[in-house]
């Protein structure tokens, strides 16, 4: 290494690469994080757009007892205390003895994904219920809506061992500004895309248009969706192994959008309440919607799964558009024309993202392992959400797995190990 070359360069400030530079600095190493965009916290990213805080993606910080992001919080609320579910189920909403039986089919549909031989794994629609009357909405609030794919396309043991439980806080300021404030005064370089990476050593060697930079080690951490697809050159070419992994783990899409809304009509909504609308076999998939959070003139929800990707591909318009009918579906004419100026984040078209987060493929819960296993003596890491086995698909598993490839980097004595 020549004397100004970093310890470490972490390419991605996301939560991961944001959680590695602070465990680096922290420990008196010297880094550079590389970040391609214009601004940091990857997908979580809060806009004030619509004139009070919106978070584009990351929304929640989940199981809040055991999320590290949770000791850095301010002002907040715990969702699911205030939470409250309407279904519509195409004339009018589910009453209470209707909502009722929707929670017994779900506790029904939930029990038979724990409950199943968790070998052979396969896909969860493999283990669930289908034909009753919720079914199908369940599949499809449990899958796309949540998850960003369908059951059919996720692997049952990575659900089960990623399926996190509250309390699930929503911050006041926004994840995204939560993020962004963690990131401050580290060693962020914008607008410094990495195109190729060389780790046949000494060291490492990292390339873009704006130059090339030297340090003894590299945490990668962006997403597998870029590295799917080639955004990212590595000379020698990464291990089967580890190409294996990346393509196990795709990115789902969870399109997420916002509306400003005019005039006083609360339509019957109480702040932090969730609708959507029953899904029925052959027909189109819904949306959902969330009410004036923290009483603002805010509604925000989420399309997810191969319907946000149809229309990620039909562009911005479309989303709005669909998202707009929806919305008109459960409340008629007068109710969508409280609808003003929107957000559509559409994570699926970026460049920089392709996609919102990782589920795994039907065998290949263990590939999250194996991706953040150390590569070149352990001068090269990944991190990122797709990397933890337990936090999977949130900015917890993503800050943990970023501290955890900044310590694997450090020995004993707190020096780089492997870095010449």
């Amino acid at each position: 290494m020549r004397r100004n070359d970093p310890d470490v360069v972490v390419i991605g400030a996301g939560c991961a690469g944001i959680a590695a530079a602070r465990a680096l600095v922290a420990a008196g190493k010297s880094c550079a994080v590389l970040e391609a965009g214009s601004r940091v916290g990857g997908r979580a990213h809060t806009s004030g757009t619509l004139g009070t805080p919106f978070d584009r993606g990351a929304t929640w910080l989940h199981q809040a007892q055991e999320n590290p992001l949770t000791a850095f919080i301010g002002a907040h609320i715990d969702h699911d205390t205030v939470r409250g579910r309407h279904l519509h189920l195409g004339d009018r909403f589910a009453n209470r003895a209707e909502l009722a039986a929707y929670e017994r089919a779900l506790d029904v549909f939930e029990t038979a994904i724990v409950e199943a031989p968790p070998e052979p794994d396969r896909a969860v629609s493999e283990v669930v219920p289908q034909g009753g009357p919720w079914d199908a909405t369940i599949a499809h609030w449990l899958g796309a809506q949540i998850n960003a794919a369908e059951l059919s396309l996720i692997s049952l043991r990575d659900y089960v061992a990623v399926d996190l439980e509250g309390p699930n806080l929503l911050p006041e300021e926004g994840v995204g500004a939560l993020v962004a404030r963690l990131a401050e005064g580290l060693p962020i370089r914008l607008d410094h895309a990495v195109t190729h990476l060389r780790w046949d050593g000494p060291g490492v060697v990292v390339e873009g248009e704006w130059g090339t930079l030297r340090a003894g080690a590299a945490i990668v951490t962006v997403s597998t969706g870029v590295l799917a697809a080639g955004g990212l050159r590595f000379t020698p070419e990464l291990p089967a192994e580890t190409l294996d992994a990346i393509h196990g783990l795709p990115l789902g899409l969870l399109t997420k959008y916002g509306f400003r809304t005019t005039g006083g009509d609360r339509l019957g909504m109480a702040p932090f309440h969730s609708a959507r609308r029953l899904v029925e076999r052959g027909t189109r998939a819904s949306m959902s919607w969330i009410f004036w959070p923290f009483g603002r003139d805010q509604v925000f929800g989420f399309v997810g799964g191969a319907q946000a990707w149809e229309l990620s591909r039909q562009g911005l318009a479309a989303t709005e558009a669909a998202a707009r009918a929806d919305f008109a579906a459960m409340f008629g004419g007068e109710g969508a024309r409280l609808l003003g100026p929107a957000v559509i984040a559409d994570w699926g078209a970026d460049p920089l993202f392709r996609g919102s987060y990782t589920h795994a493929r039907p065998g290949h819960h263990e590939s999250r392992a194996w991706l953040a296993r150390p590569l070149a003596g352990g001068r090269l890491r990944f991190a990122g959400e797709a990397c933890h086995s337990r936090f999977a698909g949130t900015v917890a598993g993503a800050w943990l797995s970023g501290e955890a490839a900044a310590r694997g980097l450090l020995d004993k004595r707190g020096t780089v190990a492997d870095a010449s």
